[in-house]
């Protein structure tokens, strides 16, 4: 009886595979495109004061988040080639900044509740699996 179920639900579901990565996607280049935007207008003042980073630096950083996370929406709309590397130029982009962030801004995180229980080790492990899989069709 369960396996019936479950073969059910997965004729059901396996078209919509696709749309659950791409809800992914989304998420994490919404995310990213957010915490870019809150480091606007350039220079990025925040990340000077807090980090003390040089202004083309802050700026960098403003800019390749918000970059990022639109690009790997846009990719993602795409089967191409091109489409595929730019996710995983993307992610790895997104991958670094976490990395840069977990060492600047939450060191002492490592290894205790607090780094599972915030969004930034989310963000990194999605951007992992975007640079992995890169625009692979999921379909069955």
């Amino acid at each position: 009886m369960l396996r019936t179920f479950n073969r059910v639900i997965d004729n059901l579901l396996i078209n919509f595979s696709f749309i659950s990565i791409f809800f992914l996607r989304l998420a994490l280049g919404v995310a990213f495109i957010f915490h870019g935007w809150s480091k606007f207008p350039l220079p990025a003042q925040k990340l000077i004061d807090y980090f003390n980073f040089s202004p083309l630096l802050a700026n960098f950083v403003a800019i390749s988040e918000v970059s990022a996370g639109f690009l790997l929406i846009i990719a993602g709309l795409s089967k191409s080639y091109l489409a595929n590397i730019l996710t995983r130029i993307c992610s790895l982009t997104i991958i670094i900044i976490m990395i840069f962030a977990f060492y600047f801004a939450h060191l002492d995180w490592f290894f205790n509740e607090k780094l599972f229980t915030s969004e930034q080790i989310f963000l990194f492990f999605i951007g992992l699996f975007f640079f992995i899989n890169g625009n692979k069709n999921f379909k069955r």
